[in-house]
């Protein structure tokens, strides 16, 4: 049977009814779209946009409302050149350094211990969801009072012991560790759940296959488990690492900075300078500092996770 073959004219209309209806969808998707970017712009753009432009500009309880003078980068400069800067972001990255490994080692085996085929499961996913769902404050003088030197228990046990009872939140170092063990204690259920939804989705069929094959335990964990957990350590460590940078209820709770300033962290520095200083210029300069060390970090982790994909081969 011969087939009747379609005219030009009937192509191109064709071809100019599916242009419409293409730029149809496109209008449509746009317009579904406007009530996320305008909700975005309120909540993210338009306060950061703010941040950057304020931090141009010499903004304290000197300077006249409205009279704001221009300075351009001074603001940067000064920070690059204040000592107490650079001491609260060496103690934001030693928080970061030890806790988000820390954090990450806990939340695995604790993720790994409610994965096994418990009759009861609830109880095990109720612990690992108090310690997320505590408020930050409140977990900071939890253990200010565990750490408390005459009355607290960790001191209380120590006596017991026969040692002697430390100081922890008068030393720089104990009070480091102290505040580190708070982090990883509160953030470590976190990466739990996180970790634990991952483990939910490996399929079965995989760790029976490597036992047909006589895989061990930790041949299977090594082999099967963390490749397949990677994702959800990817987006753990991104979260964690983005908390952590951005430290400030806990030491703030613990210690308030002390002694001295051995244990601010940068986010701690940059509430003194703006609500006890008033120096709205300089605080929005160690801000936009801040938000741009969080973006590498993100962008650190995201380009490692891309880097992981494999290749698309072509078709």
């Amino acid at each position: 049977m011969a087939t009747i073959p379609a005219s030009p004219a009937a192509g191109g209309a064709i071809r100019h009814r599916l242009t419409r209806l293409d730029w149809g969808e496109r209008l449509l998707g746009f317009a579904l779209l406007v009530p996320a970017f305008t909700l975005l712009s309120l909540v993210i753009v338009y306060p950061v946009a703010v941040l950057l432009t304020t931090s141009l500009y010499r903004v304290d309880q000197g300077t006249p409302a409205g009279r704001a003078p221009f300075v351009g980068f001074e603001n940067y400069l000064d920070a690059f050149a204040d000592g107490r800067f650079w001491t609260s972001t060496l103690n934001t990255a030693l928080y970061t350094l030890v806790s988000v490994p820390g954090a990450l080692l806990v939340g695995l085996g604790l993720a790994l211990l409610a994965n096994l085929p418990f009759r009861i499961k609830w109880p095990v996913r109720l612990g690992l969801l108090l310690p997320w769902a505590l408020p930050v404050v409140f977990a900071g003088l939890i253990f200010r009072w565990f750490f408390e030197y005459r009355q607290g228990i960790v001191n209380d046990v120590i006596v017991r012991l026969g040692f002697e009872a430390p100081q922890w939140l008068s030393s720089p170092r104990l009070a480091f560790v102290a505040i580190c063990l708070a982090i990883i204690w509160k953030s470590s259920s976190f990466v739990a759940l996180v970790l634990l939804a991952g483990l939910q989705s490996i399929p079965r069929s995989l760790y029976e296959a490597a036992e047909v094959d006589g895989a061990t335990r930790w041949q299977q964990f090594i082999e099967i488990t963390l490749p397949m957990l990677r994702p959800a350590i990817v987006v753990a460590l991104i979260f964690r690492t983005i908390t952590s940078i951005q430290t400030f209820d806990i030491p703030y709770a613990m210690t308030g900075g002390g002694p001295g300033d051995s244990t601010e962290t940068l986010a701690m520095y940059i509430h003194k300078t703006t609500i006890d200083f008033l120096d709205f210029g300089y605080g929005s300069a160690l801000a936009t500092i801040m938000f741009i060390v969080s973006a590498v970090a993100t962008s650190f982790y995201l380009r490692h996770t891309q880097r992981d994909r494999p290749a698309r081969k072509p078709a």
